[in-house]
């Protein structure tokens, strides 16, 4: 009978080390930066011509709670993607312990051909109302021009919370661009969160924050984003955002 339940003892305990799930973390569940990265993976996808891509991968095997940085956005998983334009691109990962200490690495990733397109999403001119949402010329000062407002901007559509909490990257396609100094605030004018931008003909962009969400969204404090000239002329083609 010893022997069947010694038997019994070696065989369970032989399951539980063979059990991967149930990993030891030792140091109280703390892991070094070498083997983060030997459970982390960055790949960028390969295009026929045998060119990087231009979707980024990112994943993390290890027990680690992970925020992801990448191309503005901030992805809260231990895994994410994303589709990047060209060029070069820094993927920054925050890793959180269990034993609550923090681990951060860095990955260069060059984006070199479109393997899958980023697709414009349009809120001026708006998707049906391209006739009625001409192009303008905001006038320096004129704070109401350029409020993303329905009821109150002269000629912008509100943007939805989505977009903000999404934290995307506002595009403004201008042209005519004349020595132009922009102010972005809130309507409220209460908070600035980005000042002298310089504007140029062709494309510029405005990263919403996480600040600017908070207090601009109507599922926030409700203030409306808000972009004034200070002085300087432009024409304001279209506003969008990529994905």
């Amino acid at each position: 009978m010893k022997k069947i339940l010694f038997s019994l003892c070696v065989a369970v305990c032989a399951i539980v080390a063979c059990d991967s799930i149930h990993e030891d973390i030792s140091n109280g569940g703390h892991i070094t930066l070498e083997e983060l990265r030997a459970k982390t993976t960055v790949t960028v996808d390969k295009a026929p011509s045998g060119q990087n891509g231009n979707v980024i991968t990112c994943q993390t095997l290890a027990p680690v709670n992970a925020k992801w940085s990448l191309g503005g956005k901030e992805f809260y998983s231990n895994y994410a993607w994303k589709k990047m334009k060209l060029g070069e691109h820094a993927v920054v990962l925050t890793a959180l312990c269990p034993d609550g200490s923090e681990l951060t690495d860095t990955f260069k990733i060059t984006c070199q051909e479109i393997t899958d397109p980023l697709q414009k999403f349009y809120i001026y001119p708006r998707p049906g109302f391209e006739d009625e949402d001409k192009p303008f010329k905001p006038g320096a000062w004129d704070a109401a021009a350029m409020r993303f407002s329905s009821t109150e901007g002269a000629h912008l559509p509100t943007i939805s919370d989505d977009i903000y909490f999404g934290l995307k990257t506002l595009i403004l396609d201008i042209s005519d661009a004349e020595g132009c100094d922009l102010k972005v605030m809130n309507g409220w004018w209460s908070n600035t969160y980005y000042d002298h931008v310089k504007l140029v003909s062709g494309l510029n962009e405005i990263q919403i924050t996480e600040t600017m969400a908070k207090e601009c969204a109507k599922g926030g404090e409700g203030r409306d984003l808000d972009l004034m000239l200070y002085s300087g002329t432009m024409t304001l083609n279209a506003v969008y955002y990529e994905e």
